[in-house]
């Protein structure tokens, strides 16, 4: 996919205490998924009481497969930290290819309560929660 230069990913994050909101504007492909990721990376270690990641996809324009792999490496790290992933104000183009891989909802699927599993890892225990969106999104 040829990325225009005005189509560039812009990752802009505003945070508070508990949660962190990256509104992406562009396309989220090869050469800009990278990006995103260590944008989410950077935000997930950054702040250790966070509980919720926003990814605002208002201003997503294509999303390829590159783009795809990345949202789904945000779902795992976010699973993995104990944050809740929502993919706010998702464009139809997001909603039609989360929908023909068979991954929306994998990604949005909201937490039924007292969902929360422990899953062993090793000599530790860490408490893992379903991704997605809630009533509140």
């Amino acid at each position: 996919m040829t990325t225009r230069p005005d189509h560039h990913l812009q990752p802009t994050t505003v945070d508070s205490q508990d949660s962190l909101r990256i509104e992406v504007r562009g396309d989220l492909d090869y050469a800009s998924a990278d990006l995103l990721v260590a944008e989410v990376t950077a935000g997930l270690s950054g702040q250790p009481a966070l509980t919720d990641l926003h990814l605002s996809c208002a201003g997503l324009g294509a999303v390829d497969s590159m783009g795809l792999s990345a949202l789904l490496m945000i779902g795992r790290r976010t699973t993995a930290a104990g944050v809740r992933l929502h993919l706010d104000d998702r464009p139809a183009n997001l909603n039609r290819l989360l929908e023909l891989t068979g991954t929306l909802e994998h990604l949005t699927a909201p937490s039924p309560v007292g969902a929360e599993e422990t899953l062993g890892t090793g000599d530790s225990t860490v408490q893992a929660r379903p991704t997605g969106q809630d009533a509140n999104t």
